[in-house]
Parts: structure tokens; sequence; C-alpha cells
């Protein structure tokens, strides 16, 4: 099959202008932007035949096409990363029978985090999109409990059922547990992975249906293809040691480059 990966990237975000060009040190000192490392962990996956930059900033093009990344220009009227990519693939005639959408914050995601949704799309036919989660440890749950306390989204959660078929994902901490876990304890709650592997035509489909009171109310892109009925499966992923984290906020950059640091990334 052949596959697409879009990185949308927008300079205007709300919580974190200009985040895309944040500066991230690796385990050698080595400063690289967040689109850059982002873009990297695009180029890591096995089986994608073409990785693009999409956005519609020219600080965020040149940047990106200086350490030699391929850009597509899309409008400013994107209003999420779903629409940048499909107005993408539009922009590049199609061609492609999954579209990868690897948001341009979450640069530590492994590349078998991609393999795996590509794997399972091409596997359950009835699928229209496909997203990665993450069974949080005690440390990870206690890490977004302690965000949220603080007034701060620290990552998204997602619930499924027993056919892994996604349910509701929110930025508060679902489900509710009274159980205190230990820092390695495996628990019921699965952290979201900001990333999406769409068939072009759910894709197609996603720009021209209206934003629904969910999507608008947790500011959750993928919630208005369960407002509309769409398939959406939930694949579990392993961490395989490997720690993941999204930059979301200004206080994110430090976890995020002890993480690059610990894991020898240059």
């Amino acid at each position: 099959m052949a596959v697409l990966v879009v990185i949308p990237a927008r300079f205007a975000s709300t919580r974190y202008p200009g985040k895309p060009l944040v500066e991230l040190q690796g385990a050698t000192g080595v400063r690289k932007t967040l689109i850059e490392r982002s873009w990297a962990a695009a180029k890591e996956v096995r089986g994608v035949d073409r990785v693009v930059v999409a956005t519609d900033d020219s600080r965020i093009k040149d940047a990106s096409e200086a350490f030699g990344a391929e850009v597509v220009m899309t409008s400013s009227a994107c209003r999420n990363g779903t629409e940048r990519c499909a107005e993408t693939l539009d922009a590049l005639g199609g061609g492609y029978d999954i579209v990868v959408n690897l948001q341009g914050d979450a640069p530590l995601t492994p590349a078998w985090f991609i393999e795996d949704l590509v794997a399972a799309l091409s596997d359950h036919p009835v699928a229209e999109v496909a997203t990665p989660v993450l069974r949080c440890t005690g440390a990870t749950l206690n890490g977004l409990l302690q965000d949220r306390r603080e007034g701060r989204v620290g990552g998204t959660t997602a619930v499924f059922g027993a056919d892994h078929n996604a349910l509701y994902f929110s930025k508060e901490v679902i489900p509710f547990t009274a159980k205190t876990y230990a820092a390695e304890e495996e628990t019921p709650v699965f952290h979201h992975v900001g990333v999406y592997a769409y068939r072009p035509s759910a894709l197609a489909a996603y720009p021209r249906w209206d934003s629904g009171p969910l999507e608008q109310l947790e500011g959750l892109e993928q919630l208005r293809f369960l407002e509309r009925g769409a398939h959406m499966l939930c694949v579990e992923v392993e961490a395989k040691g490997r720690q993941f984290w999204e930059l979301n906020n200004p206080e994110d950059v430090p976890k995020i480059e002890q993480m690059l640091s610990e894991m020898g990334a240059p």
C-alpha cells in the first residue's frame, strides 16, 4: 500500500505560538527545531513512500527546506491538522492508500507506533481511521493528573470498546480511577498518541463536515469523526522502554530534552 506521511505545522498555536521552530537540545548538545525532530522521526518509519511538511507559514517552510524536507503550502483557513492533511493530499493529486498525520509536536513518536498503525488499518478494512493509544504507567498517569491539577493539558486520554473502536477522547483524565498506582504499575488509563492514519475517502470527507459540539468543547479534532459515526480504530502500541511525550506547553521543553538525552538522540 502506498503510504504518505504528512507533518502539519502552524506557527500560530494558541497555547504555544511559534512552537514548530522551538529548538530542542539532544544528547550531544546539538539544538534542532521541533519540526526538524518530528521530520526525522517520520523518516525512520519503514514502508513510507513520501514525507512532507504541510504549513501555511513561510518561516516554517524556510526552516523545513533548510534541513531537506519537502514542503506543501496549505491554506491558513485549515482549522486543524486533519484539514491540513486533507488539503495536502488534494494538492499532491492523491495516489496514496493511507495518509498518516504525524503532528509536528510529537518528535518522540517511535517508528513502530506508525508502522503498527498502518498495519492495523490495512488489516481492518472496515476501519476508516486508526490512532495509537499507549497504556499509562502509574508515573505517566500521575503526571497527567498533576498537569490537570495545575491547570495544564498534559495529554489526551482515550477510551474504547472491546473491539477497540474508539468511544471517546478527552483532555481530562478518563476513565476515573480512585486507585493509587506505583510508578511502574500498569493502569486502566490510555494516553492517546496524536498520530492518525486515514483512508483517503475519510480524509476527503472530514473538511466538509461542520465542527460538532464535542470537538469544540474539547478542542480535539478526532472527535469530529466520532460525532459523524466514523469507524475509528484505537491501536494499542508498546513503549518498549521508550519514553513518550508531546510538546503542548513551554513547560514541556525541559521534559522532552531530558527524554531526548536519555534515549541518546543527537
